[in-house]
């Protein structure tokens, strides 16, 4: 399991030209899963992301989770994430 972070000043996710979702400011998941990831390591990131301080404080302090600053969060699918390259000029998603 992998996930790439972002703070966002708005976000939103389309597919074919449809709207699926979009988020104000908050924090953009993308999110590459496989087979072989525990519900161990699914309950992990999920701690890690609600508790992650890269949101501002009154102070312009990155003190802040997302569950503090009230930021909306999108998560997306993203596989390309677990392609490795270590091989050849392609990547391996076996």
């Amino acid at each position: 399991m992998k996930a790439v972070i972002q703070r966002v000043r708005r976000a939103s996710l389309t597919a074919d030209g449809v709207l699926f979702s979009e988020i104000e400011a908050g924090m953009l998941i993308l999110l590459g899963v496989c087979p072989e990831d525990t519900e161990q390591e699914v309950d992990f990131l999920v701690r890690k992301c609600a508790n992650l301080r890269i949101f501002e404080d009154e102070n312009g302090k990155m003190n802040r989770s997302p569950t503090d600053a009230n930021a909306q969060v999108l998560a997306v699918s993203q596989f390309t994430l677990l392609g490795s390259c270590a091989e050849g000029n392609r990547p391996y998603f076996g």
